[in-house]
């Protein structure tokens, strides 16, 4: 760093600046790591964003901390209504990364002059911040997906039907918070146009929107994952293609499908079929004793599918299994709506 004398009225100012963008860069870099740590458990992210406030904050000088009120601020204190309006976990981390890389753009400008090398310093964790907020954003959506898997038992799986807008929005409206939109005839524009249609549904219903087996129908109508068979594109491929935002499930009926779904990092599996199934015909129904034995050791969400009706969803509790998938139970009904409510019920009694 150059020689400046202090009683420069100039440099008092250029380093009351930059005394106060790095103060600036650190809370936020703080509000970041904290919600790394403890809303997403990343050590990785806690390890570079805490790696970052220690250079800044070993690069804040003494010269910089006697600067503080040298000079009156007569904006001290100041506040925005944007500040009140942050109300999701996203927003703070859009914000503050926001914060972090203007306090950033600031010191980089004016140490330019007095400080080069930490010019350099705040350029770089600067463009490094992009990065960061896209994967603590991707990584918090990613949270938000994996949390409703969690939390809800029933999975419902699209078949075609003339009036499926109107039926998804019933069974929403009954509470059913994972839609599957699974398709087999039909033109690709046509797919994707109701696609983008379901997907505004969930939405608004804040539910999570799955497509089957087509990984660029889900690209193109953002669902919020793909739930793939065993024929299909593998995990690895898909995750590379999804990013880390959004979940991955997939169809597994033994150990190997099980062990390797496991090891490419698979969000839910659905294991079945459990009864024998006009959906999947031609395989032999896995049973109850076999699927308990095949998910006795699983800490990932998974959900029993194939010819499970709403009067049989009580036994099934009380043998533990705790999520279902369905699809004609919900599909063919005369009321889609109700028909989810029953269900719903069954699966939240306590046995």
């Amino acid at each position: 760093m150059q020689n400046s004398n202090l009683t420069d009225a100039e440099d008092l100012r250029i380093f009351q600046i930059i005394d106060a963008n790095l103060d600036r860069a650190r809370e936020g870099l703080r509000v970041l790591e904290d919600w790394a740590r403890f809303g997403l458990g990343e050590n990785d992210c806690v390890k570079r964003i805490k790696n970052f406030r220690q250079i800044l904050g070993k690069n804040h000088l003494e010269v910089y901390k006697q600067s503080r009120n040298q000079t009156e601020d007569k904006c001290k204190g100041m506040t925005h209504q944007e500040q009140i309006n942050r109300k999701t976990s996203e927003q703070i981390i859009s914000s503050n990364s926001g914060r972090v890389q203007e306090a950033l753009r600031v010191i980089e400008e004016f140490s330019r002059l007095h400080n080069h090398e930490l010019s350099k310093i705040a350029s770089e964790i600067r463009y490094e911040i992009y990065t960061i907020e896209i994967d603590l954003l991707s990584l918090s959506k990613c949270k938000k997906s994996q949390e409703i898997l969690k939390v809800n038992d029933l999975y419902v799986i699209t078949d075609q039907k003339n009036n499926l807008l109107k039926i998804i929005e019933e069974i929403l409206i009954a509470g059913v918070r994972i839609i599957q939109y699974r398709f087999k005839t039909g033109t690709d524009k046509d797919h994707l146009q109701e696609a983008i249609k379901i997907k505004n549904l969930c939405r608004r219903y804040s539910s999570l929107f799955i497509v089957n087996d087509r990984l660029d129908i889900a690209l193109a109508a953002n669902a919020d994952g793909i739930h793939l068979g065993q024929d299909d594109l593998d995990i690895k491929t898909a995750r590379k293609l999804l990013g880390y935002s959004k979940i991955i499930g997939i169809s597994a009926n033994n150990e190997i499908d099980i062990c390797n779904a496991l090891k490419e990092g698979c969000d839910y599996i659905g294991i079945g079929p459990l009864f024998e199934t006009t959906t999947k015909k031609g395989k032999k129904p896995l049973g109850i004793e076999k699927i308990k034995t095949l998910t006795k050791d699983l800490n990932i969400p998974w959900f029993a599918i194939g010819g499970i009706k709403s009067k049989n969803i009580s036994y099934l509790k009380a043998c533990g299994f705790k999520k279902v998938a369905l699809v004609s139970e919900i599909m063919n009904s005369e009321d889609p709506k109700e028909e989810a409510i029953i269900i719903l019920k069954e699966l939240s009694h306590e046995n």
